[in-house]
């Protein structure tokens, strides 16, 4: 399945339905009456958040999306039938915006989240509806309302719990392999990802958690260069970040910075993030060169540094348990900042 994470769709709320203009012609009612019916509502355009759906594919071979129309009012004073609404599944953590691309209507972050983004038109009245003392026999009804009409763009933010960082050929994809079922493209060149793939990570029975492997950072990727903040944007939903470096690389430290440049630049809240940093391939060094380049980098960044290999294996298990304690302490911390909020507020009843 390809993965697409931002598309533009057309969408149409239906339009309502007219009214009748009718009379009664009924045997023995001498002088009958109006009897037309009002118009039917149009159908309106919803958009839901759905588990189970990881890209926004289905919107790249269909954009326009049309709700019914509601039925025309008719006499005897039947109403027109209420037109059929649309609902657009979508995967949780996607945000619709404006045809400008900047204004957000909406953030689906939570799975079952609906939102309305065309709200279809009200069926117009038949002409019973204007009979009064004054108006016995009104010869006129409204038509319906016109439906909205609107272009949108859909931007998908993946949700994770910890995300893969890193300049490209870092490894990234392979530690991915090494802790979970996922399969993402790995070679010996830059730029072997070009989207995100997501992995679950089973730590114990009843601990796991989502990582995601996010595409290469390379210098400037915060303007735009490389794959640009397409796909920082994905780091936006992680709770957590884990900064893979190259332990083969020229310099580790120049690594590092060049990637946390670009974080802190992109800005949206990722420099605050917690992270881990770890040395990868350390399977190509001997034990003495490994410690003392996380020696050299953990001076360097006033950081603790981790020695892991995603081939061999090697610091991989321990890694995972740093992340899902790291994870755990995150969401202590939320849960208890939830729970003060909510004691110091005002009672209401």
């Amino acid at each position: 399945m390809k993965f697409l994470d931002q598309t533009k769709i057309y969408v149409r709320s239906g339009n309502g339905g007219a009214g009748a203009v009718s009379f009664r012609r009924e045997k023995f009612i001498e002088y009958g009456g109006p009897d037309g019916g009002d118009g039917g509502r149009g159908g309106d355009v919803w958009i839901e958040s759905a588990d189970g759906l990881n890209t926004l594919i289905d919107y790249r071979y269909q954009q326009h999306f049309k709700a019914a129309t509601g039925g025309h009012g008719m006499g005897r004073s039947r109403h027109g039938a209420d037109g059929e609404s649309i609902t657009l599944k979508v995967p949780t953590g996607t945000q619709v915006l404006e045809e400008d691309k900047e204004t957000v209507i909406a953030d689906l972050d939570k799975p079952g989240m609906r939102i309305l983004i065309a709200k279809g038109g009200n069926g117009g009245f038949g002409n019973e509806y204007f009979k009064s003392s004054t108006n016995r026999a009104p010869y006129h009804a409204n038509p319906g309302q016109e439906g909205e009409e609107r272009t949108l763009w859909l931007r998908l933010k993946l949700i994770a719990d910890a995300g893969l960082v890193g300049l490209p050929n870092a490894g990234k994809s392979t530690f991915l392999r090494a802790v979970s079922s996922a399969t993402p493209k790995v070679a010996d060149y830059p730029f072997t990802t070009l989207h995100p793939h997501l992995g679950v990570v089973t730590v114990s029975d009843s601990t796991r958690f989502i990582m995601a492997d996010l595409p290469g950072l390379i210098e400037g990727a915060a303007e735009g260069t490389g794959l640009g903040t397409r796909f920082l944007g994905h780091v936006e939903r992680c709770v957590a970040l884990v900064h893979l470096i190259d332990a083969t690389g020229e310099s580790a430290t120049e690594a590092y910075r060049t990637v946390r440049h670009e974080i802190e630049a992109y800005g949206e809240g990722l420099a605050e993030k917690p992270e881990i940093v770890a040395l990868n391939k350390i399977d190509a060094l001997t034990p003495a060169e490994a410690n003392r380049k996380r020696a050299a980098l953990s001076r360097a960044i006033g950081k603790e540094v981790r020695l892991v290999s995603g081939v061999s294996g090697a610091g991989v298990r321990d890694l995972v348990n740093d992340i899902a304690a790291m994870l755990r302490a995150r969401h202590d911390e939320e849960v208890q900042a939830e729970d003060e909020s909510s004691s110091t507020g005002e009672w209401t009843p």
